[in-house]
């Protein structure tokens, strides 16, 4: 009789058909609160209430995919037929598993998509595996995923490299707009962030300029809070985080804590962290001036109205990076070295320049939209930092950065969905000091951008394209303009409801950056004498991407096979001369390839015991002579455990990094090795409240080891044995 009511009460509505149900604890069916259950196709997002239950409404009849997920539990897929006008419940069970559905808003820049959905090769690593990282820079953080690697000038500089491609060609966001930093300029700029303080961070590998334009060629980093989505309802009473974090070997240690409180449809946000590091110890020597540290803090306001939604923010980001020095022995007094000194001089024999990077961000940002039909954004950073050696500061950095976005969707109706925009940017760079090689430049730049997709049965066809236009105004020197196409179309084919087979076909166009068009001078961070070229033309790519991906509740893999032809790519060509001590390179265009293939496997053998695997491996070279490009990748081989007893898990895994011989001119090769690591943890879940426990010993074979993508790998080896351990608490 209740069926009977619930049918012909939403029969009698005119907006459509309803899909409701309870998410509850697979232990004890205790009701879960604030668990994300997604509606497939339409991307609708809401979250489970005080009793665990949900409700779309106004659905037209047709096939849906729900998704329930929550941090740190197994992810629910249902698949139901809605009748017109019906009502239906769909109920989830959910328990602690290590195989988890990916959700990325990244590869369609406005909704969540799964990882069989998506038409671009991507990554998601949540909270948890965040925690695990024990990381202080952006590169540490995603380095080991498949394809991606870290170049490095000490710890605090990391940043990814996605495929080989790195700097200008790989775009870094926050909560889907630029960071504002100068991370991608050069060697020695890193990417600061408290991986504690963030949801999760998304990675798009392969083209990525249909949707965030020029600096995409490369791939896409976004890393998330989940303060700027727009979901379905807001919440009410008080949520909220608290994590904290303590390792050895580097002296880590940090912590971090957010609260939202919800009222009626009002949610107000404020959190805060930080954390520090001292040097590090590669497995023979103390690394000195390698200290990091960082904090970080953030409120807002948002309003989820009936159809529209409205968040404001101000965040504020504070840290010091140190970059290392090679040590050197003294031979004319005749004293050994002290590693454990923190006062080394010219005196004692040790001549050195103690150079550390203290930076600073602000950030305003507005955003907003009505859901299912647009979104806009408007946000702007203040960026500076200073490069200080031994106390006197020798260049001033500054970066300010407006940029602003409006979207709209396209709701499917039959076969067709898509989205078209428009995006602009406005830059004010400067640089003062020693290493300002580089005039003070204004960048303009505006993009209109189009996705069409197209449904069928089996197949699902995405065609874009994107206009941009970069504008480079320096205070001295040439004016540039530079406009490029760039298109894409994209072929997905479902084997079955687990796995798919994708093809993609890019066509990407960059503009020079501005360090490319005007540098002139000396410039360690690069450790070069650089001497850029105001004539360059656009760089311009052509690729192919192929990939299959499986998953089902025992099984997760894919496999990416790409190939890039890039023509006038812009890169750092050696001259051989020396001017102020550091070798003379060139800004020079040659045509380039880039070819490999990423792979990642998670299978269950047992209930108890998962198997975890991954290899990639790039080559990137000159087409003329097939010389490779510097800090080309090595191939590397992941193999690992995951073993899982009630809600403890135990993971062991080795890397296998092979010797990397392919080198570019005055390029130096680095050996091979394998380094081995443990990770544990043990998660408690109840109906309010989520306790996880972390552990991560780090090359617990203390294995010296160099990283071929690190600037100074000749003199500092990577860290050796450690232990991190971490605690999070979520509550709500």
């Amino acid at each position: 009789m209740k069926s009977f009511l619930l049918v012909f009460a939403a029969a009698l509505c005119a907006y459509g058909g309803e899909i409701r149900g309870t998410v509850t604890l697979q232990s004890n069916r205790q009701p879960l609160h604030h668990i994300s259950v997604l509606l497939l196709p339409q991307g609708r997002v809401i979250e489970s209430d005080d009793q665990g239950q949900y409700t779309f409404a106004g659905l037209p009849a047709g096939r849906y995919t729900l998704l329930a997920t929550g941090e740190g539990l197994s992810d629910t897929r249902k698949i139901i037929d809605l009748k017109d006008g019906a009502a239906e419940t769909v109920d989830f069970s959910m328990g602690v598993s290590p195989l988890r559905q990916e959700l990325t808003v990244t590869a369609s820049a406005n909704r969540p998509e799964t990882f069989l959905e998506t038409f671009s090769p991507t990554l998601t690593l949540d909270s948890a595996a965040l925690a695990s990282k024990a990381a202080t820079s952006l590169g540490d953080v995603l380095d080991g995923e498949a394809g991606i690697h870290r170049r490095s000038f000490g710890p605090g500089s990391t940043r990814p490299v996605i495929r080989g491609f790195d700097g200008d060609r790989v775009l870094i966001l926050q909560d889907g707009v630029r960071t504002g930093t100068l991370g991608a300029q050069s060697g020695d700029h890193g990417e600061p962030v408290d991986p504690q303080g963030l949801d999760r961070v998304e990675v798009l590998r392969g083209p990525g300029t249909l949707l965030y334009g020029s600096s995409a060629m490369g791939g896409v980093v976004n890393m998330i809070s989940g303060h700027h989505e727009a979901k379905d309802q807001g919440h009410r009473g008080l949520h909220g985080s608290l994590s904290g974090i303590a390792g050895t070997n580097n002296g880590l240690h940090g912590g971090n804590a957010s609260l939202d409180y919800g009222w009626n449809r009002w949610v107000w946000r404020v959190s805060s962290g930080g954390q520090r590091t001292s040097d590090y110890r590669s497995p023979i020597e103390r690394i000195f001036n390698s200290r990091s540290r960082s904090y970080t803090g953030s409120t807002g306001l948002s309003y989820y109205g009936k159809k529209n939604w409205l968040t404001g923010s101000f965040s504020s980001q504070r840290g010091l990076y140190q970059l290392p020095y090679k040590e050197e022995e003294d031979h004319h007094d005749g004293h050994d070295k002290d590693h454990d000194d923190d006062h080394h001089d010219e005196e004692e024999g040790h001549a050195h320049e103690n150079v550390s990077l203290p930076n600073q961000r602000w950030n305003l940002r507005l955003n907003g939209g009505q859901r299912d039909r647009y979104q806009y954004s408007l946000n702007y950073s203040d960026w500076k930092h200073q490069e200080v050696a031994d106390g006197e500061v020798e260049t001033r950095f500054f970066n300010k950065q407006l940029d602003y976005r409006f979207l709209v969707e396209q709701p499917r109706r039959g076969p067709l969905s898509g989205s078209f925009g428009l995006w602009g940017l406005r830059r004010d760079y400067e640089s003062r000091g020693a290493e300002a090689i580089t005039p003070p430049t204004v960048q303009n730049a505006f993009a209109g951008y189009a996705v069409e997709t197209i449904h069928l049965e089996k197949f699902r066809i995405q065609l874009g394209g994107r206009l941009e236009t970069n504008r480079y105004r320096p205070r001295t020197g040439l004016s540039r303009d530079f406009t490029g196409f760039s298109g894409g179309a994209g072929l997905s084919y479902s084997l079955d409801s687990s796995s798919v087979l994708v093809a993609n076909y890019s066509l990407a166009y960059r503009a020079p950056a501005i360090e490319e068009l005007y540098a002139n001078g000396p410039h360690p961070g690069l450790l070069a004498f650089e001497i850029g070229d105001a004539r360059l033309n656009r760089e311009r790519m052509n690729g192919l991407d192929f990939s299959y991906r499986r998953q089902d509740r025992r099984i997760r893999t894919e496999a990416n096979f790409f190939h890039y032809w890039l023509s006038d790519q812009v890169f750092l060509s050696p001259t051989g001369k020396i001017d102020d001590g550091l070798p003379v390179a060139n800004y020079r265009q040659a045509d380039t390839r880039y070819y490999g293939l990423d792979t990642r496997l998670t299978a269950g053998l047992t209930s108890w015991a998962w198997l975890n695997a991954g290899f990639d491996l790039v080559r990137a070279e000159l087409r003329s002579s097939s010389l490779s490009l510097p800090r080309t990748p090595p191939v590397r081989t992941r193999l690992g455990m995951d073993f899982r007893y009630r809600n403890f898990s135990l993971a062991p895994e080795a890397i296998l990094t092979a010797r990397q011989s392919r080198v570019f001119t005055n390029e130096t090769p680095t050996d091979g090795y394998l380094t081995t690591n443990l990770r544990g943890g043990y998660s408690l879940v109840r109906q309010h409240t989520i306790h996880f426990f972390g552990l991560n010993w780090f090359n617990a074979n203390n294995r010296l080891f160099r990283n071929h993508l690190s600037f100074i790998k000749d003199f500092a080896p990577e860290i050796g044995r450690g232990l991190a351990v971490t605690y999070s608490l979520r509550f709500f």
